[in-house]
């Protein structure tokens, strides 16, 4: 009762945030990108709680007790890996266009094929992130409450479909920064009291097998090494175009705040991060042979804590959970209604893309429902939501961004080839990291295909929110002064 009655408590703050920032969002801009008005360490915050999510507290931490530091090579160092890469090469362009979605970009410079290609497999990385998340949700109320599982997927939808669909961006910030606040408190309390009841690390560390902390293969067969390629990139550069993260760098109030916001928040997650890791590590020689090593987290709160602190506690993993989750339903909402909503309905006035932004919230936290309750672990859905994004958007989007040659023909006939590729490998090789290939193929052809066509297919520029063109000098995310700005 005292752990149901401090979850109680929780939800209800979040869904009072949402009503408060309902007043702040009479606009797609507003609602979307919280008016481009965030402060560094509001955005900060934001970047770092969407990417601290169920993922990390429950899929990292079984993934470390389960097979070390090499388990976790995708999340997190992967994940820090791209908070850094958009930071330095991404953000202060992207703010500068002040667009709604990625996906805008890749319309503007190859055309609206690749524009709905790119949305199609945004909403798919955005709805399958949301499923894993909702999948932690239940997870955490089964192993603490007893509750079943389907009833925690559904239940945690429906909050955060709420706060959500009322408050849009402002209202994400803030429960972000709420929830990255519980998050640290939950973290560093647990981490303490279990490494005091188990007598330090000293006695844990003499247990361990000599291979946990290794970072490279023991195997150097080639499907060794290709699966450990793909661990780094499927987060460290998929992750480059996730509209959830660029959504944020949109959000800031100029692209100085953007660039370091990302720089920090690279940091904060990979130190926090480490947390969960820890206890991942730590209950694989305190709690061996658990049936399911993603209950690891709450398993080791049951253990240490007392109900109140466990109360506290799950209100942590609660945060961790939905900071990631609306971020996702909301970015898969944009996407539909400044990128999908125009394709059904020609130039929508802003009345009816927010109205249509809104409505998607729930029909996509629908989907994402859906494939929680028909889907396996959290690690492996959230993961697995990024394969058509590296098999052959995040190559496009990156050329189109930094290659003033591409143009649509090559970006076209390396996202078919990637597509292709994946597809293919996928059915008939499936021992192979497919959506890794995919992505070769997608580079590969765009690289020989995009010089062969320049004379009948000349590339396009890109140019701002007002039909400005857009400056492509001094992008490079490299520390400067307030003055310089």
């Amino acid at each position: 009762m005292v752990i149901l009655l401090g979850v109680a408590v929780y939800i209800v703050l979040m869904l009072a945030i949402g009503i408060y920032s309902s007043g702040k969002t009479h606009s797609v801009a507003e609602f979307a990108v919280a008016g481009r008005s965030m402060s560094m360490w509001l955005c900060t915050a934001t970047i770092v709680a969407t990417w601290f999510g169920g993922g990390v507290m429950i899929g990292v931490a079984g993934a470390a007790y389960d097979n070390g530091m090499l388990g976790v090579i995708a999340d997190p160092f992967g994940a820090g890996v791209a908070l850094v890469l958009i930071g330095l090469f991404f953000v202060r362009l992207v703010r500068r266009l002040r667009l709604f979605s990625f996906i805008e970009i890749l319309e503007q410079r190859f055309g609206l094929s690749a524009g709905i290609i790119s949305s199609v497999a945004s909403m798919v990385s955005s709805l399958g992130w949301v499923a894993g998340m909702l999948i932690a949700f239940g997870v955490i109320f089964e192993t603490l409450t007893g509750v079943p599982l389907a009833v925690g997927i559904i239940g945690g939808a429906f909050v955060v479909i709420v706060y959500t669909s009322i408050g849009g961006m402002f209202a994400v910030a803030l429960t972000d920064f709420v929830q990255m606040s519980i998050i640290a408190i939950g973290l560093v309390m647990l981490l303490f009291v279990v490494l005091v009841d188990t007598g330090g690390w000293a006695p844990i560390a003499a247990q361990l097998p000599e291979h946990t902390f290794r970072m490279i293969p023991l195997e150097h067969s080639l499907d060794n090494w290709l699966f450990y390629l793909r661990a780094w990139l499927i987060f460290g550069f998929a992750d480059i175009a996730s509209q959830s993260l660029l959504q944020r760098a949109i959000s800031a109030k100029s692209e100085r705040v953007a660039q370091n916001s990302f720089y920090a928040a690279a940091i904060s997650y990979v130190g926090f991060a480490m947390i969960p890791v820890m206890l991942g590590i730590i209950a694989s020689v305190t709690m061996p042979g658990l049936a399911n090593s993603e209950s690891v987290v709450p398993a080791l709160a049951f253990e240490h804590l007392h109900p109140v602190a466990i109360a506290i506690f799950v209100g942590a993993l609660l945060a961790a959970i939905m900071s990631s989750c609306d971020s996702a339903i909301l970015a898969a909402a944009t996407g539909f209604g400044t990128n999908i909503l125009p394709l059904i309905k020609r130039n929508p006035s802003e009345r009816t893309q927010l109205m249509v932004i809104r409505l998607a919230i729930p029909v996509g936290g629908f989907f994402a429902v859906g494939f929680a309750l028909n889907a396996g672990s959290v690690f492996d859905t959230v993961l697995n939501a990024n394969m058509l994004m590296l098999a052959a958007v995040i190559a496009p989007f990156i050329l189109g961004m930094w290659w003033q040659k591409a143009n649509r023909t090559g970006a076209l006939a390396g996202m078919s080839a990637g597509i292709v590729t994946w597809f293919v490998v996928s059915a008939f090789a499936a021992d192979l990291p497919a959506d890794l290939l995919g992505f070769v193929a997608c580079v590969l052809v765009k690289l020989v295909v995009t010089p062969l066509t320049q004379e009948i297919d000349p590339p396009r520029g890109l140019v701002d929110h007002d039909g400005n063109e857009v400056k492509l000098d001094n992008r490079l995310g490299i520390m400067r002064s307030r003055s310089s700005e």
